[in-house]
């Protein structure tokens, strides 16, 4: 069991919650460090839910917005695996071993620690170091961190376990793939599972497990860390027809209109200056009045499917929470909820395997089968774009609409600052330090007898109750995938986008008053892009970043052409 000083800091929090003081009777105070609850949701568009203006019914997280804190500046990484390496490990992605993702490896960089393709040796895990500090550790869902026995969640500190090992696929129980050349790998406290029951559902069968980890210790008196990692909304789209049939209609109007009243959204709640009207342009795609009317009955459709799947998300969430009230454990309990990158504007036949459209060919997806057992459909550049409205782009980018999440933190207790928000710039890395300085753990220097690398990372702590804190000051964060890089200073950011989506040259924005990216100011300010493209290539050199040679450029204009 873990040692005195961590009680003392969750009592702190409890303050900082309007919870008590520090020597109150409350045994939660004064006996039991907090349950941790981490919730994430994969290709979920900054604005899609109720909590940051979204239209999609989010009950659940509307209320846990009130009673938590939302934080409108946070940032993850363009697309799933790093965002999860850096998540479990605090650590940039190239220290933790996504520099790139496994699927997209080649052998001049497959020997390097940073571009192992895999969550790396060289750090030690979230579930790894509180499971030492006396937590039971669970994982229900997507893990996409390797998928060999000694990589798997099972053997990174999580005890009990029932994931997908790959980064997506069908939602139901056929375990179909994303790709003529993948394979949907589940597995279950380590032992792979070969088939599915009949009734399965990920979101509704995620759910069921992390219920039923937590209740198999609830009454030994030891706190659990639960790692809740939803595959839902990530393509292909499926929900429940009954879900679905909630939305028909309501995006009739196409994406333009949805783009329009997303930012209007947004413009009301102040996470956009008023005087933004303009959006990015839209060259992915055609406008919705250019479509014939079967082609908008089909994309309408394939948003409606979207929504669903949000919908039902939340109804999931909202089965475990309530779990967690009947029992008491909801007071005592930090959750955390974001999404691991922005919307995915990519189409199907980008996946390894699928350009020449046969392996896509295989599903019926006519309009009454799309979204159901048997179909393939996505939201494409155009429903991703206005799910991302006002930012440019979406997933796999580096500009804003690909690295900005929705962040919903709700501590133990009654939270002194609830339903405020936060506008401070946060990073992934930043949930590490958090949930050990709740916990009172301490990242090792050795774990299991290896060095690992010190992370990054700064808690969250000192800004859960104060809406105009920071913890970054003017430090500096900086980004590399595939080739798309970036570097963020306070309200300026340096980006870099091969062409068509950029110049394939360094950009300067100033994101206070052009969130979109769209008015590069380079010849304004010399000076300060000549200092931060400096300050990337120490971020490079620092975190082990490998020159591609222009390698990925082609292969984002082949995957995000005109759809």
């Amino acid at each position: 069991m873990n040692s005195s000083p961590g009680f003392t800091l969750v009592a702190a929090l409890l303050v900082i919650s309007g919870c008590g003081s520090p020597g109150a009777e409350d045994p939660a105070v004064t006996e039991a460090p907090p349950n941790i609850l981490l919730i994430v949701v994969d290709d979920l568009g900054y604005s899609d839910i109720g909590p940051f203006g979204g239209e999609i019914r989010t009950p659940v997280l509307d209320q846990l917005a009130r009673e938590g804190m939302r934080f409108s500046g946070f940032h993850v990484l363009p697309t799933c695996s790093p965002t999860r390496s850096a998540l479990l490990s605090g650590n940039d992605n190239h220290v933790a071993g996504l520099g790139v993702m496994g699927e997209f490896l080649y052998p001049e960089i497959s020997d390097l620690p940073g571009y192992a393709g895999h969550l790396a040796d060289q750090v030690a895990t979230i579930p790894e170091v509180l499971r030492s500090a006396g937590y039971h550790t669970y994982m229900a869902g997507k893990w996409h961190l390797g998928e060999a026995d000694d990589q798997s969640p099972y053997a990174r500190g999580f005890e009990q376990t029932l994931t997908l090992m790959e980064g997506g696929g069908s939602h139901w129980s056929d375990m179909r793939s994303l790709s003529a050349v993948g394979e949907m790998t589940y597995r279950r406290n380590g032992e792979r599972i070969t088939t599915l029951p009949d009734d399965f559902y990920s979101s509704k069968s995620y759910t069921d497990a992390m219920v039923e980890f937590i209740d198999s210790n609830r009454d030994d008196g030891r706190p659990f860390f639960g790692y809740l990692s939803f595959t839902a909304p990530h393509d292909p789209l499926h929900a429940p027809e009954e879900y679905i049939a909630r939305y028909e209609g309501q995006y009739d109007d196409g994406w333009d209109a949805l783009a329009q009243r997303r930012l209007a959204s947004l413009k009301d709640l102040g996470l956009v200056p008023a005087d933004v009207d303009e959006l990015p342009p839209n060259f992915l795609t055609r406008g919705w009045d250019a479509l014939d009317d079967e082609e908008r009955r089909l994309h309408a459709r394939d948003m409606e499917v979207y929504a669903a799947m949000v919908e039902y998300l939340d109804t999931s969430i909202g089965r475990l929470l309530d779990y967690l009230r009947t029992n008491g454990l909801y007071e005592n309990t930090l959750i955390v909820f974001f999404s691991d990158n922005g919307a995915n504007g990519a189409r199907p036949t980008a996946y390894p395997g699928n350009a020449d459209g046969s392996f896509l060919a295989s599903f019926d997806n006519a309009l009454e089968n799309r979204g159901l057992p048997g179909s393939f459909v996505d939201m494409g550049p155009a429903w991703a774009r206005a799910s991302s409205a006002p930012f440019r782009f979406f997933k796999s980018f580096t500009s804003q609409g690909g690295i900005k999440s929705p962040l919903i933190v709700k501590a133990p207790g009654t939270m002194a600052g609830a339903g405020s928000w936060n506008h401070a710039f946060l990073h992934v890395v930043d949930i590490l330090p958090t949930f050990l300085e709740v916990a009172g753990a301490t990242y090792p220097e050795v774990f299991e007898g290896r060095p690992v690398e010190q992370p990054i990372g700064k808690s969250l702590i000192p800004i859960m109750s104060d809406a105009r804190a920071e913890i970054r000051e003017d430090e500096g964060v900086g980004y590399e995938l595939f080739e798309m890089k970036a570097y963020i200073q306070g309200d300026w950011k340096l980006l870099r986008l091969p062409e068509p989506f950029g110049t394939g040259t360094w950009q300067l924005y100033n994101l206070a008053v052009d969130p979109g990216e769209m008015r590069d100011v380079s010849d304004d300010h010399p000076e300060l892009k000549t200092s931060l493209i400096e300050a990337w290539e120490r971020y490079a050199e620092d975190n082990g970043v490998v020159d591609h040679g222009g390698r990925f450029d082609a292969a984002y204009r082949a995957a995000y052409g005109g759809r």
